[in-house]
């Protein structure tokens, strides 16, 4: 084992089963689970550890999220952010539709939160009675996707200029279930027009169970950086439980969050699509105060077990996830931009596992993630919401 560099950190990823040395001990474990939250709860739901992943649109399927739950570390699992129109068709719907497949889990997956976005309360109110029937945990209403569509419909972030009508949904979406009520918001419109603690307050109001904020602004979409101050402003002021979101890199990253801010658990979203193991490395971490750096086979499991996983759930789009995410999870590898290249070409299930094979057999045999040259040219993930307005 070899002590991460930053770099390293950021890319890294490893299976938890394949730990086989003891790690380097850079961090006394005790001064970290000095300050890190064992668990948190919301409402009468248990979430250890203090770990939530968050909604991504196009990442946070059942295929995705199971394939987190089985590195263990995470304690809440969110799903896509779904239309609200589109959960309540659903139930007029002669077979089943694409917010069907949003809203299809497994047992495995619990503790489980449904995110849903629009600006209807009567609609709102309704899809979340929908999540409930279905089994979900937690329902969470979505006031911070910064996408032009979204906002456009007055949904996301775009509700951020209207608390009142922030109000009325809260109120009527928890006058509607008997499981607990989330929100994530962002700060505000811009950096002149800040509401999260106002917006925080008013979910404490409604009696929503807890809250997470995204410091950034819609103005700033995902460029810039996230003012943790602003999630410490928003402990200050509320009592419920609050998640703090952005730019969580790292697991130093996740304490550091913590330990700034006061939040009772940290959320990470972009960073686990590169690299699915980040809830694992934090829960090492916290044990022992420091964390493996991954081999080039452990990168070769986790890209295969996820392909088959997605042919396993005969999704009609497995090739289309499956391109997706070798931009993602060959970001920082190897020679990576060959293998995006080979299952960019393929047009078969089949065709891009025997490309995945065929490229880890021909890897150099020193196999450490950042040894030897590595491919930094991957494409950062591209984040958009894809849904359509009602």
């Amino acid at each position: 084992m070899i002590s991460p560099t930053k770099a390293d950190r950021t890319t890294a990823t490893g299976l938890e089963s394949a730990i086989k040395s003891p790690p380097d001990v850079r961090t006394p474990a005790i001064e970290v689970n000095e300050v890190f939250p064992a668990g948190f709860s919301i409402g009468p739901i248990s979430i250890r550890p203090a770990t939530v992943l968050a909604p991504m649109a196009g990442v946070t399927d059942t295929v995705f999220r199971r394939l987190i739950r089985n590195q263990s570390g995470c304690g809440l699992l969110m799903t896509e952010f779904t239309s609200s129109h589109g959960v309540v068709s659903t139930r007029k719907a002669k077979k089943p539709n694409r917010n069907f497949r949003y809203l299809h889990f497994l047992e495995e997956e619990h503790p489980i939160a449904c995110q849903l976005f629009g600006s209807d309360p009567e609609v709102m109110a309704e899809a979340a009675k929908v999540c409930e029937e279905r089994g979900f945990d937690v329902v969470d209403i979505n006031f911070g996707c910064p996408v032009n569509k979204v906002v456009k419909c007055n949904g996301g972030s775009g509700l951020l200029r209207d608390l009142p009508l922030v109000e009325t949904i809260l109120r009527k979406v928890k006058a509607a279930i008997s499981i607990p009520l989330t929100c994530k918001f962002r700060a505000g419109w811009n950096d002149h027009e800040l509401v999260h603690v106002r917006m925080a307050r008013l979910a404490q109001d409604c009696g929503l169970a807890a809250v997470a904020l995204h410091p950034r602004t819609r103005e700033q979409g995902y460029s810039g950086r996230a003012d943790w101050k602003r999630i410490a402003e928003v402990k200050g002021a509320v009592k419920i439980p609050v998640i703090g979101n952005g730019d969580v890199l790292t697991p130093e990253d996740a304490v550091r969050m913590q330990r700034e801010t006061g939040c009772d658990a940290v959320m990470i979203g972009r960073t686990a699509s590169s690299n699915p193991w980040i809830f694992s490395e934090i829960q090492q971490y916290l044990t022992t105060g420091s964390y493996q750096v991954p081999t080039e086979r452990e990168r070769y499991d986790i890209m295969k077990t996820y392909y088959m996983m997605l042919r396993e759930e005969g999704e009609s789009d497995a090739i289309g996830r499956m391109k997706q995410f070798a931009t993602y999870f060959t970001h920082g590898l190897r020679n990576g931009s060959k293998l995006r290249v080979a299952i960019y070409h393929a047009y078969e299930v089949e065709a891009v596992l025997e490309a995945v094979d065929r490229f880890f057999a021909e890897q150099p045999a020193e196999g450490v993630l950042g040894m030897g040259v590595t491919d930094h040219a991957a494409e950062e993930p591209v984040w958009d919401c894809t849904v359509s307005c009602p």
